[in-house]
């Protein structure tokens, strides 16, 4: 395993995050490369119910984690959603996305939450592999109603 600094990002992250959020929207979406936005980094970096943690190797962002805090309404708790989940290819298979992982379950028992949870696109096998052996399968479907088109593609 790689040894990594894993830590939430803050706004000064910004240009280190946006060129990883581009890789990552290419590569989920397979078209032309993103240019790196560091706008949206900012705004992502500052908003109100994201966070993201960032895992450094030797200075260097090469992957992040976006999650939420939520309610969890029928039990009263609250519970962590791993929204995005991403590591730079030259990283991967080096057990840095298990470490963002591990560091979110540990900030889950800080915080009290019931659960971890995440929707894990199918096709993704080394993904899904990796969630497989850490995770359990959840009972729950996944369904989506495009709201914006333009935005979602």
């Amino acid at each position: 395993m790689t040894t990594a600094e894993i830590r939430a990002l803050g706004p000064e992250d910004a240009h280190k995050l946006a060129p990883l959020i581009a890789e990552n929207a290419q590569a989920l979406k397979r078209g032309a490369p993103r240019r790196p936005d560091e706008y949206y980094a900012e705004r992502i970096l500052g908003d109100k119910t994201a966070e993201v943690l960032g895992a450094f190797v030797d200075g260097d962002l090469i992957g992040f984690g976006v999650y939420f805090d939520l309610p969890e309404l029928i039990t009263g708790l609250r519970i962590g959603q791993l929204d995005e989940i991403y590591v730079h290819p030259d990283h991967r298979n080096k057990g840095l996305g298990k470490k963002i992982i591990d560091e979110l379950v540990s900030e889950g028992q800080r915080r009290g939450w019931l659960h971890l949870r995440w929707i894990v696109p199918g096709k993704n096998a080394p993904a899904v592999a990796l969630y497989e052996k850490i995770a359990e399968p959840d009972h729950r479907k996944s369904y989506v109603i495009p709201i914006d088109r333009i935005a979602g593609d």
